[in-house]
């Protein structure tokens, strides 16, 4: 095979250019169907190797065309989407060889053909969405706390994020990102995580679980739930609007009556950073003298 590649070679050459000048070493792949391949040496120059892979056919016996013709690259003036792939958008109204002309698929008169009607309008009949009977009920005093527990706010503590010497409140935990960033109603301590706790900590949230309250007193800690409405949670958690706006901090109001008993005091503004301690008649009250609520009279 060797002896036949040189032969074909030298002919080409000697037939198609008299340059003579060896170049450098230039390795072509040669393979075929199936006749074996190999690689081609010698040391021709550029356009002598060219009309030999021009002048030499390959049959069965591996030949240079089939190796050639499976490296083909595909140029950029080659490239075409699949048929079908993109569509002409249908022009409506522009004559009746369109299939779409006149009346561009309305048909003739009505109140369809002239004009749109609302979403869900079934030509004056009772809609469905009024044929089908209500389902339940909104409550409007319900509320939707954020949930914290005690072991996301122990691995802050660890991390650094969180100064346990301080007061811990809600503007604490947005900061550090214990909790997002709609707070709608208050956010909700929770017991999960409760043993992580070993050192007393201080915080102020919206409510409180029986087991993380248990969990935080044991350590020698303190949980205060304090109320804030939209206004007072705007500025406790950004009290920079306030300060753009050029308005002064609103006065922390009052919880409504139905929430009198399921919170401990009035919150404060600005966000404070020391805890106000539980005196022994608040214990047993559970109503506090610094901040006290309303009474009904």
């Amino acid at each position: 095979m060797w002896k036949r590649l040189s032969s074909l070679a030298a002919t080409a050459i000697l037939r198609g250019s008299s340059i003579s000048r060896p170049a450098a070493t230039i390795a072509i792949p040669i393979g075929g169907g199936g006749g074996g391949g190999g690689i081609f040496r010698h040391g021709y120059s550029s356009s002598q190797m060219m009309m030999m892979m021009m002048s030499i056919g390959g049959g069965g016996g591996g030949g240079l065309s089939s190796s050639s013709s499976s490296n083909v690259l595909l140029a950029l003036n080659d490239l075409r989407d699949n048929k079908g792939a993109r569509q002409k958008k249908r022009r409506k109204g522009r004559g009746i060889g369109s299939g779409k002309g006149k009346t561009a698929g309305r048909g003739h008169k009505g109140q369809k053909a002239r004009g749109t009607m609302k979403f869900g309008f079934e030509g004056g009949q009772t809609p469905l969405r009024r044929r089908l009977p209500k389902r339940g009920f909104h409550n409007p005093f319900s509320l939707t706390f954020q949930p914290v527990g005690l072991g996301k706010i122990a691995k802050l503590i660890n991390a650094g994020h969180i100064d346990s010497s301080e007061l811990i409140t809600m503007k604490t935990l947005k900061d550090t990102s214990a909790i997002g960033k709609q707070i709608k109603d208050g956010v909700r301590l929770m017991g999960r995580g409760a043993e992580h706790i070993k050192w007393p900590i201080h915080l102020e949230v919206s409510r409180v679980t029986v087991r993380a309250r248990e969990a935080v007193e044991a350590a020698g800690g303190s949980v205060r739930r304090v109320y804030y409405n939209k206004l007072g949670f705007r500025a406790l958690l950004k009290p920079e609007w306030f300060e753009k706006k050029g308005r002064l901090l609103p006065r922390a109001a009052r919880p409504p009556p139905k929430q009198r008993d399921k919170v401990d005091s009035i919150g404060r503004l600005p966000a404070p950073t020391k805890p106000i301690p539980f005196l022994s008649q608040e214990m047993d009250s559970g109503i506090t003298t610094t901040a006290p609520l309303p009474s009904s009279s």
